[in-house]
C-alpha cells in the first residue's frame, strides 16, 4: 500500500483593502477556509481592512488567496497584500478574532 504524497504547507498574513467590513467577509472567508480545511483566523482592522492569518496544504491556501479576491457578493476588494508568515506555531481551525 503506497501512502499519498504529503502536499507541502504554506502559511500567509493576508490584509484585504475596499469595501470589505459589513459585508460579511469574514463570516464567508471561516466557511470558505473551513472547506478548503485550512486553518488560520480573521479580524477586522480599524482601517476599515481585513486582516488574515492562514495556514495549510498550499494548494488550499492558494484556493482561498484566490476567493479573498472577490470575497462575498457584497463586497468590493479592491486589492490583497499577502505577506510569507514566519511560523508562530500551527491554528486549530479557523477563527473570527477581534
Amino acid at each position: 500500500m503506497t501512502t499519498p504524497p504529503v502536499q507541502p504547507q504554506k502559511k500567509l498574513r493576508l490584509m484585504i483593502h475596499g469595501r470589505v467590513q459589513g459585508v460579511f467577509f469574514r463570516n464567508s472567508m471561516r466557511r470558505e477556509a473551513q472547506r478548503l480545511r485550512v486553518s488560520g483566523w480573521v479580524r477586522n482592522c480599524s482601517d476599515g481592512s481585513v486582516e488574515a492569518a492562514v495556514h495549510g496544504d498550499s494548494v488550499a491556501v492558494d484556493a482561498l488567496v484566490c476567493w479573498t479576491q472577490r470575497g462575498p457578493e457584497l463586497a468590493h476588494v479592491e486589492r490583497v497584500e499577502i505577506e510569507i508568515e514566519i511560523d508562530d506555531g500551527s491554528y486549530n481551525g479557523f477563527e473570527i478574532i477581534g
